[in-house]
């Protein structure tokens, strides 16, 4: 956990970072802090630590990475928001957009943009942000409307929409063909809960066995992403 080395100037639009690479931190803050009117007031690859620096340094918007060292980015979304509903946040995530970035906006979030695109749109985004107005890529926006032309009667679809952040996530990582206790490990969740979960999954996606589990994760994978 890092908060700014220099005091922020009042005038200045406050910025935290939350991504558990060292190196994406790094040019975020270059970014950011090349910017007149915006300054980092810290930066984490944490969890607990990005709930602190909130707290702490009150930022005006907090950039978020989905996958972190000690949880997602989407239940943090929701603890940020929890704390302080006045917060914005912007999700910065190499996850597919099409996949994710509704789930972000449902969680709370007020923008979505790839680590592809970050370099040429990461200010632009937090500027619309800061407006109170959502950013999403405009080839994030068509797609979704492509997808949502194509497939958005499909039950597959649908009933992949019935689970939860958590069972998404669960399913997701069965798909690339983890196993519970590698899934349970990498949530910092126990066994028992991911089977809870796989259960859960399993009754709303109207599958019997485990293997059918496994067959339609694994479809959804490619098919999908």
């Amino acid at each position: 956990m890092r908060s700014s080395d220099s005091p922020i100037s009042p005038q200045k639009r406050k910025i935290l970072v939350v991504d558990d690479h060292p190196l994406v931190r790094v040019g975020l803050v270059g970014l950011v802090n090349a910017e007149p009117d915006m300054e980092i007031c810290g930066d984490t690859g944490s969890t607990v630590d990005a709930l602190r620096l909130a707290e702490t340094t009150e930022p005006d918007v907090v950039i978020v990475d989905l996958s972190l060292s000690d949880g997602n980015g989407l239940t943090l979304i929701k603890r940020l928001r929890s704390n302080n509903s006045a917060v914005k946040t912007l999700v910065c995530s190499m996850h597919d957009e099409s996949l994710f970035a509704q789930r972000a906006l449902n969680a709370g979030a007020r923008g979505y943009i790839n680590k592809q695109e970050a370099t040429r749109h990461v200010v632009s985004a937090i500027r619309r942000v800061l407006d109170g107005k959502i950013y999403l890529s405009d080839r994030m926006t068509e797609q979704t409307l492509l997808n949502a032309a194509r497939r958005g009667a499909g039950p597959m679809h649908r009933s992949v929409e019935l689970l939860t952040d958590r069972e998404f996530e669960v399913f997701e990582l069965i798909g690339q063909c983890k196993g519970t206790s590698e899934i349970a490990e990498k949530l910092h969740i126990s066994v028992k809960t991911i089977e809870t979960h796989r259960e859960k999954i399993k009754r709303k996606l109207n599958l019997r066995s485990g293997a059918e589990l496994t067959r339609r994760a694994i479809h959804w994978a490619i098919n999908e992403t």
